[in-house]
């Protein structure tokens, strides 16, 4: 928990230090940009996608012939919002950790770990292979649970999803310039559910107005800074114990 607590500090701290105000906003106006366009285009394909979506589990019949049109209405914007609000979400991750994470672990490495060494453990494929994976997952959650929203339990779900997303993105890349394959592993391994913690936390923010503006900037510096200090921690702990610090 304090390494959690440490890294989500320090995450506020760099937010207010380095100079990165240009990276904080385009990622995600970018994201709603894009699927604003792209659900205006396709709106009525999407709207008959619904439809059919709900005639299959059986209350499509039923919401078209209700005498009321606005609660059909309603129901299928709400859907449309369920289904935007992941979206712009995983696209604006995927932005920040291809375009954006790079520059924020030069500058957090910089200053904070510059006696660690870079070992380029991770690699461009393992990145994308990841990210796809991340996506994939996330987006099955959303998918599979709608059904819990009818009754209520699917409140907690878009925290969970979150919580895998950052966690499942964020820590390869974080450690992927610094840390050797094994090391990644290691503190992969030994972090799981210090990770979804720190998954979950700065997840919470993406569902907050004004600060999930700076959400995916948020989480990615609390995840270089987890990822780096355990590094840290690690090689000194290897040092001491007269190990070999760098397996490939």
């Amino acid at each position: 928990m304090s390494f959690i607590i440490k890294a989500t500090a320090s995450a506020f701290r760099d937010l207010i230090r380095f100079k990165i105000a240009w990276v904080i906003i385009w990622p995600i106006l970018v994201s709603i940009l894009f699927w604003l366009i792209i659900g205006f285009i396709f709106q009525d394909s999407f709207s008959e996608l619904i439809l059919l979506i709900l005639s299959e589990i059986g209350i499509g019949e039923w919401l078209q012939n209700m005498e009321s049109g606005w609660i059909t209405s309603g129901i299928q914007s709400l859907i449309h919002i369920i289904l935007f609000i992941p979206l712009v979400i995983i696209t604006t991750l995927l932005i920040t950790t291809i375009f954006v994470m790079p520059a924020l672990i030069k500058l957090v490495a910089n200053r904070f770990y510059p006696e660690l060494k870079r070992e380029y453990g991770g690699t461009l494929s393992g990145s994308i292979i990841n990210a796809i994976l991340a996506s994939g997952i996330f987006v099955l959650i959303w998918v599979i649970t709608v059904p819990l929203w009818a009754v209520g339990a699917g409140i907690i779900i878009p925290f969970l999803a979150a919580a895998f997303m950052n966690q499942q993105l964020f820590r390869y890349d974080a450690l992927s310039e610094h840390a050797s394959k094994q090391e990644i592993k290691i503190i992969c391994a030994s972090n799981r559910y210090s990770l979804w913690g720190l998954g979950l936390l700065t997840g919470l923010f993406q569902f907050v107005p004004v600060l999930n503006l700076i959400a995916p900037i948020f989480t990615a510096l609390a995840f270089i800074h987890f990822g780096l200090e355990h590094l840290k921690l690690l090689r000194a702990e290897n040092v001491k114990n007269d190990l070999p610090i760098n397996e490939h």
